[in-house]
Formats: structure tokens, C-alpha cells, sequence
């Protein structure tokens, strides 16, 4: 033991330690290494207790964590999976070079399921469950960029057609198959989408939480399916990638399996070239409490590790950085053995009698099924803890000169023809070379009988069905509470003042008593539930902990305390939007999943939302996810003090631009009711694949009762609020329309204008107006293309046409947000919005500031009026004058 003997040279006590080393490989030899295990930490918790608080290498040695002879033996027809994994292999690479042999630079990629060919091939023939009527089935986060392999799998099994990956990336027409994993553009098939580097991860987690919270409620029954994820190792420079990683730790998440191919790339070279990203990622995962399995090494490394009985070998390999191993692969075995084994005498004699192909032969863990299999293994026994595999591998492995281990691999997307002959004769796949002709590169498939097809079909009968897959609707039908349902909050509050935040939790509580709506639905917050007047949840549903409570809170002797517990409902996420967002959406996606629907409501922060996570929303919106978004305290000029960081004046044209997103800027309880009620019929009865967004404030004021007939209007964005009648002869008339909190200064600004000027004011609320302008691009649309065809007129068209008048909007949002309906507006149009920083003061000021107001509202309609002619100069500089606005003032956008 020549690493002993190293240890002890600056021992102050060399004989005791040699004993204290001797006695604890006795253990090992006679009780195993798990004994030994526990001694240890029986020792260094009593070192602990003696203040010697010094801390540990959270790391272990850079070999495999599963010693050979503990690796459990693969079951199956290991040659048989290699001829499979080549053809798919050969598939993956053909789909990529066949369309970008054509005109128009698709692109696409190759090195990166090269890389991890072996980790998915592995998984799909022995660990991952379809969902069947036996089990539910596991969830795959399959990584964005190695969609052509999965691709080439399917095709091989039958489910996707040759046609089909030879329109890899031309969707339009459809006929072919999307880019990467996009459940909106393949509804069948993609899980999850997780091309978006980091989002992936986050999601993950949270969806391995998400169904122990639902087991622990006893919506789902306790199975051992799990979520498996699959990133790689640059992309763990993604915060999101590792920000959760404490959160599924910390809950025990053992339903959770993170693979990450660690190939030593980043998109354009080493990740630690200077460094090894397997030893940091090992300490991080450890430190947050995960089951760490390390597949460094391939069996062909094993021979050459048992002869290491001094432990140089393994003294180089934890000496040797990224960047050197990248080396080692990219320029030969004659490199590796000078620049690799050389560096001492005796791993250079370890290697004296194999030749430089057999040294370059040498694999990697996550190129070995053995060492894969035994590593996924160990994550489906183990309990307690989630477990994430560190695969060692060769970015672009296959490609040669082409591009394996190169920096420029990941964007490698041609072949030349000599590249494409070479993989095929390192894959031995029966292609003959008249099949290459005119730069053809065929697709392979063996007939439908052969050996190779039939074992495939096998296994995957014995997981289940075929995976990916994806429910697109749930089995389940439920039944929605109706409008009548909330028949008081339809009604006028009188003197009594509300905000609209105040009014959505009354409804909540009602919708929380429907017998089927009530279990679905689960109220998140991103730690400010009593900022939104939630508090009274914690004791009436209790707050999810899988532990229970362990403590008195300290507002126990309160009534409405701060309770846990293990089957709570509400999900009080702590400060994390993005965290927050990604349990939302497993529950949002539920349907999918679990053939459970579920409800999710998020409340946060409207600036803080899709603002925040936006990546996340699109991501939501590829997931078809269903529930609702809760923008609290929304508006630029609502929550008042808070300042630049706080105040929103874009998060609803922010939703506006993912295509299923509805969004709403209720003012009233009426609206709120409407708006929810609706959104839940939409989602929950009739199973749309879209989700609703509501910005809610915490402003109180009274409010009117629902008008008759409105509800339609509600929804389509748009109704008569207020009518002014029909108009008397030379009365003037202008149209005022406005939402959220500033439709109150709208119905001001119809006052003043009747009052100074004579003018009468039909109101309109309008809390869409995003719903308005699609609603209005879809009829031009449909009438360029429909010329002989009775014109159809969008909702903001049939709502103003022969009344009089300029029409004038006002929102607490920025000026885009109903300009966007400009076209469809059949009168002069003017807006008035907040663009530009927010800042702190009272409503008021800051309503004047960027001139949203009541007074700026009944200014614009004065200088609209003389804009067509109906009153005069002089009447805009009397109102002005009669207003105290300051015509001086900078404008509030700042620049």
C-alpha cells in the first residue's frame, strides 16, 4: 500500500495511524464497506463534539462509485443492444446531414446524443416505464439538443415514419417532426420541453415534488415511478440547473433521477478545462443531500485499475484536468500514452504491452451499458434521496476526425462523404456503398422480422409501451361550479370597499367548498400569502410539509396561524419565482401526467412574474399547461411606495405574446368571478390546452353590480360599462375605455368632462385587450383570404361602430397594451399609458406623473375632439389651465 507509505511520511504518529488504517480495512474485509462506512462517521461525529469542527472533502476519488465486483450483471443481450444502438446511432446522424444537405441551413445536431447514446439506450431497454394499465408510468426530460436520437429510436420501432425524419425540421406543411422536445408542435409523443438550457432541471424537481404532494393528499396512489431528467454538464452553469437541487434533498426526493452526460464540453469547448466538472458537481449534489453515482471509467479500464495497487493510477486521474482528457480523446492513443500515462513510470509500464489502438479504445463510463446499467441500478433501489448520475463521455463520440471531442462539435451539422463512411464502418452497420451515391445518405431500417426489431419491441413490452409518449386529455370529466355559484360577489358592495385581490380570495374559498372542484385546486405562493390576504388558507387547508409540523408555531394562540402539515394543501413555496413557477406548472400539466386534473393558482408579485420567469411561461405554454396566474398588486401606479422594482406596467403585454395564454385585467369583482369562472369551464370541463392570467390589485374601492348582459363581453375583452345615451343635437361625445385599477379614473374623467365641458361619455371596460386584438387579427385574417365572403368585424369593431366621437384608453399599463387595437377602432384613437420607470409615492402623484389620471384622461379626450375638429385650440389650453397639468413636465418614459 505505497499510497499508505505516502500518507504517513509527514504523520507525527505513523505506527498508530498504520493500525487505525490496518483496523478499518479488517472491517471491510470481514463486515463490508457500509460497516466500515459507519464507523467513520461515528468517529468524526465524536470529533465534532470535541470542537473539532474541520471540514471534509465532499468528494470522493475520480473513479466509479460502483466497484466492479459490486456491479449488478445486465440482464438482456448486451451484442444484440449494441447492433440496435448503432442503427439508431447511424439514424440520428443521417436525419441531421440529409437536411442540411438541402437548401435552407435547418441545422440540427449531432455530437450531443452521440455522446449520450449509451445512457438513453439503457434506460429505454430496461428502466423506463410506459404508462399501462399495471403502472403510470415514469417522466422523461429527454435533453433538447439529442432529439435526433430519439427520433431514430421511434423510427426504428415504427412509430415515426421515414417520411417523417426525412423532414426533420420542416414542419410547416406538416409533414415533418419539430426541432427539440415541443409538446405544443407533437401532442402525442414529447413529455416535456427542455431545449431551453436550465429549465429542464428546475422542472423536474419540482415534478418529482409535485407527486409526492399529491400522494401525500391522497389524490395519487404511492407507487416507485419516477422522473428522470437529462442535462449536461455545461449546462449546470444555468442557475436554474442547480438553484433547486437543496429543495429535492432536503424533501427526499428518491422519485428523482438526474443523468448528466459529462462530456468536458460547453457548446464551444472544455467546461473546467482547468478544472474537473465531475468532482465539483459530485461535492454540490452531495452537499445538498443527493445520492451521488460516478460512471467514470468503462470496463475497459478495469484491468488497468486492478493492477493499480499503489494507487498512481488513480493519483493521475484526479491530477489530470478537463481540458488534458478532452486532449486525450481527440488527438489518439500514441498522445494518451505519452501526455497521459507517461507522466509516470509506472502507469507508463501499466500500458507498455498495449498497442495505441487499444490504449484509444479505453471507454468511458457512460459509454459502457455495464457500468450505466449498474449506475441506474443504484438510483432505482436507492431511498431517501434523489440520485444523480455523473456519466463520463466523449462529446460527438463516433464522428473521428469529424468532430469527436473537438471544440466545434456541438455545431457540427454536415458530413462529408468520407466522415459518413467512416461512422458507418465504426458502427458496422450493412450499408453498401452504391447506397452513397449523388450524396446520398439513406436511412436504415431492418426488415420488419429481424432479430433486431423483435428484441426491441420485446423490451419495450416488457416496460409498458413505447416511451416517449403524452396523454393529451384527461380520462376524467369535471363538473364546474356555474356563475351562479358566486351570485354575491356579482352583487355591489355598497359602502363597503374591496380590492380585486380581496375578491378573488372570497371567491377561492367559495370554489375551495365545491366537492370535486375544491381537492384540485392548489393555492401557491412564493412566500407573501398573507400580502394577498391568503393567510386564512394556512389553518383551513394547512401548508404542505412531508415531515408534518415539528414545532408550535409562534402565532399558535392566532386564528389564523401558520399550521403544516403532511397532506396540507397550499403550496408556500418560499422566495422563489422560478422554484414556484416549476411546481406550478407539474401540477398544471397533471392531466397530462397523472391523468389527475388539477387546479393550480399562483399569486405573486406581478412584476416578478412573467417578467421573472418568462423562459419558464413559453416553456408552460409548449407543456400545454392549464391553471391560473395571479399578477397581485399589478398596475405601474397601484402599489404605491414600492418603487422601480415593483411596479408593473408590462406583464400583461408580456402574456400577450405567448399564444396560449389568456389574459385579463379585471377592474371589478364581477369581472374577476366572470374571468375565473370562465378560465376553469374552458380548462377543466372542456379541456383546453391553455392557461389564464389575471392581474388583481390591492386597492379598495366599492363595486357596482354585474350589468345585464355583460358576461360575454367580459370574456371577449370589451363591454358597455356605461351609456350615455343617444346623443342630443350639437352635444359633443366622446368614447372612453380603460381597465384594471384606471378604469376608476376613466368613469372620474367622464364626470369632469360633463361637468367643465359638456361633453358626455359612453364608458367601456375593457379587461382584455389583449383577447380584442386577437380577436381582431383574426377577422382580417380571415377576410383577406375570404374576399368574396361577408367581412367579418372584430369585437372592438362591432362595439364603437356609429357611435361618435374619438375614442380614448387609459390603462396602468404601457401605452403598447391598448394601442395594439388601434386598427380595429373605427373613430380617432388616442392612449394614454405608463411606459417608463416606476417610482415610489402616493397613487395620486404617481397616476399624475405619467399622466393616467383622471385630469390627463379628460385633457386627451378635449384635445382629441379639437384633433377632429370639434372644439378648438383654445379649449385644450383651457383644460390644461383648468386641470394644473404642467405642459412642461419631462416626459415620464425618461429619455
Amino acid at each position: 500500500m505505497n499510497w499508505l507509505n505516502e500518507m504517513l511520511q509527514n504523520d507525527p504518529d505513523p505506527q498508530e495511524s498504520r493500525e487505525w488504517v490496518e483496523s478499518l480495512k479488517a472491517v471491510i474485509d470481514h463486515d463490508g464497506p457500509g460497516r466500515a462506512h459507519q464507523l467513520l462517521e461515528g468517529m468524526v461525529e465524536l470529533t465534532r463534539r470535541a470542537g473539532a469542527y474541520l471540514p471534509f472533502d465532499p468528494t470522493t476519488s475520480y473513479i466509479n462509485t460502483i466497484p466492479t465486483h459490486m456491479e449488478p450483471a445486465m440482464p438482456g443481450d448486451a451484442t444484440m443492444e449494441w447492433r440496435i444502438r448503432s442503427m439508431i446511432r447511424w439514424n440520428a446522424m443521417a436525419m441531421v446531414v440529409r437536411a442540411n444537405r438541402k437548401p435552407g441551413e435547418l441545422g440540427g445536431h449531432i455530437a450531443s446524443f452521440a455522446s449520450s447514446a449509451t445512457l438513453y439506450d439503457v434506460g429505454f431497454n430496461h428502466f423506463w416505464r410506459a404508462p399501462s394499465a399495471d403502472h403510470p408510468g415514469d417522466l422523461l426530460y429527454i435533453q433538447g439538443h439529442s432529439s435526433p436520437g430519439i427520433y431514430a429510436r421511434a423510427f426504428l420501432e415504427g412509430r415515426i415514419s421515414e417520411s417523417q425524419l426525412d423532414n426533420f425540421r420542416m414542419e410547416v406543411d406538416g409533414r415533418g417532426i419539430s426541432s427539440y422536445p415541443h409538446p405544443w408542435l407533437m401532442p402525442d409523443f414529447w413529455q416535456t420541453p427542455t431545449v431551453s438550457m436550465g429549465l429542464g432541471p428546475i422542472a423536474a424537481i419540482y415534478q418529482a415534488r409535485s407527486w409526492k404532494y399529491l400522494e401525500a393528499r391522497g389524490l395519487m396512489p404511492k407507487t416507485d415511478r419516477k422522473v428522470w431528467c437529462f442535462l449536461g454538464d455545461g449546462e449546470t452553469d444555468e442557475p436554474e440547473s442547480l438553484g433547486a437541487i437543496g429543495v429535492a434533498g432536503r424533501e427526499g426526493l428518491d422519485n428523482l433521477v438526474f443523468v448528466i452526460n459529462c462530456n468536458l464540453q460547453r457548446l464551444d469547448g472544455p467546461v473546467r478545462g482547468n478544472g474537473k466538472i465531475i468532482q465539483e458537481l459530485e461535492g454540490q449534489f452531495r452537499g445538498a443531500g443527493w445520492n451521488v453515482v460516478k460512471a467514470i471509467w468503462g470496463s475497459y479500464w478495469d484491468p488497468l485499475l486492478a493492477k493499480d495497487s499503489t494507487g498512481i493510477l488513480k493519483k493521475l486521474m484526479m491530477e489530470t484536468v478537463d481540458g488534458e482528457y478532452q486532449n486525450c480523446k481527440a488527438f489518439g492513443g500514441a498522445y494518451t500514452r505519452e501526455h497521459f500515462f507517461g507522466k509516470y513510470p509506472e502507469t507508463a509500464a501499466m500500458v507498455a504491452n498495449m498497442s495505441d489502438d487499444d490504449i484509444w479504445r479505453l471507454n468511458r463510463g457512460g459509454h459502457d451499458p455495464h457500468k450505466v446499467y449498474a449506475a441506474y441500478d443504484n438510483a432505482m433501489k436507492t431511498v431517501g434521496q434523489p440520485t444523480v448520475v455523473l456519466a463520463k463521455t466523449v462529446k460527438g463520440y463516433g464522428m473521428g476526425a469529424a468532430g469527436e471531442a473537438l471544440n466545434p462539435t456541438h455545431q457540427t451539422k454536415k458530413l462529408d462523404d468520407s466522415a459518413v463512411r467512416a461512422f458507418r464502418d465504426r458502427f458496422k452497420l450493412p450499408i453498401d456503398d452504391d447506397q452513397f451515391k449523388d450524396g446520398n445518405v439513406p436511412f436504415f431500417r431492418p426488415d420488419e422480422k429481424s432479430p433486431e426489431l423483435e428484441y426491441m419491441r420485446d423490451r419495450r413490452s416488457k416496460m409498458g409501451g413505447y416511451l416517449p409518449q403524452r396523454r393529451q386529455k384527461s380520462t376524467e370529466s369535471l363538473e364546474v361550479p356555474p356563475l351562479a355559484t358566486f351570485e354575491r360577489l356579482l352583487k355591489a358592495t355598497g359602502e363597503r370597499e374591496i380590492s380585486t385581490t380581496m375578491a378573488f380570495v372570497q371567491m377561492f374559498n367559495i370554489i375551495l367548498r365545491d366537492k370535486q372542484v375544491g381537492p384540485r385546486c392548489v393555492p401557491i405562493v412564493a412566500d407573501e400569502a398573507r400580502t394577498f390576504g391568503m393567510e386564512g388558507l394556512f389553518r383551513q387547508l394547512g401548508i404542505y410539509a412531508p415531515q408534518g409540523q415539528k414545532y408550535k408555531p409562534v402565532d399558535a394562540d392566532q386564528l389564523m396561524f401558520y399550521r403544516e402539515d403532511s397532506a396540507g394543501q397550499v403550496l408556500e413555496e418560499g422566495i422563489t419565482e422560478a422554484g414556484a413557477f416549476a411546481s406550478w406548472m407539474a401540477l398544471a400539466t397533471s392531466y397530462s401526467t397523472n391523468d389527475l386534473q388539477m387546479l393550480p393558482f399562483f399569486i405573486y408579485y406581478s412584476m416578478f412574474g412573467f417578467q421573472r420567469v418568462g423562459d419558464a411561461a413559453w416553456q408552460a405554454g409548449d407543456m400545454r399547461a392549464r391553471g391560473f396566474m395571479l399578477g397581485g398588486t399589478a398596475g405601474r401606479t397601484t402599489l404605491n411606495g414600492e418603487g422601480l422594482q415593483h411596479e408593473d406596467g408590462q406583464s400583461q403585454t408580456q402574456a400577450g405574446l405567448i399564444p396560449n395564454v389568456r389574459s385579463y385585467d379585471p377592474t371589478f369583482a364581477y369581472e374577476v368571478v366572470t374571468i375565473v369562472q370562465h378560465g376553469m369551464q374552458r380548462m377543466l370541463a372542456e379541456q383546453r390546452d391553455e392557461y389564464w392570467y389575471l392581474t388583481l390589485m390591492n386597492e379598495n374601492y366599492t363595486h357596482p353590480e354585474m350589468p345585464e348582459g355583460s358576461a360575454d363581453g367580459i370574456i371577449k375583452g370589451m363591454y358597455l360599462l356605461k351609456d350615455a345615451g343617444k346623443a342630443k343635437k350639437g352635444e359633443l361625445r366622446v368614447q372612453l375605455l380603460g381597465s384594471g385599477t384606471i378604469l376608476r379614473e376613466v368613469i372620474a374623467a367622464a364626470d369632469l368632462l360633463d361637468a367643465d365641458f359638456g361633453i358626455k361619455s359612453d364608458i367601456w371596460s375593457c379587461p382584455s385587450f389583449n383577447e380584442l386584438a386577437r380577436d381582431g387579427a383574426d377577422a382580417e385574417r380571415w377576410n383577406r383570404f375570404h374576399p368574396e365572403s361577408k367581412p367579418r368585424k372584430a369585437w372592438v369593431t362591432q362595439q364603437l361602430e356609429g357611435r361618435q366621437g374619438p375614442a380614448i384608453a387609459a390603462t396602468d399599463y404601457i401605452r403598447i397594451f391598448a394601442s395594439q387595437i388601434r386598427e380595429y377602432v373605427p373613430m380617432r384613437y388616442s392612449v394614454l399609458g405608463t411606459d417608463g420607470y416606476g417610482r415610489s409615492d402616493t397613487r395620486a402623484n404617481l397616476r399624475r406623473h405619467f399622466e393616467v389620471d383622471r385630469f390627463h384622461v379628460a385633457h386627451a379626450a378635449v384635445a382629441a375632439l379639437a384633433a377632429d375638429g370639434k372644439l378648438t385650440a383654445k379649449d385644450v389650453a383651457r383644460a390644461i389651465k383648468l386641470y394644473k397639468l404642467d405642459a412642461e413636465k419631462p416626459n415620464p418614459l425618461g429619455v
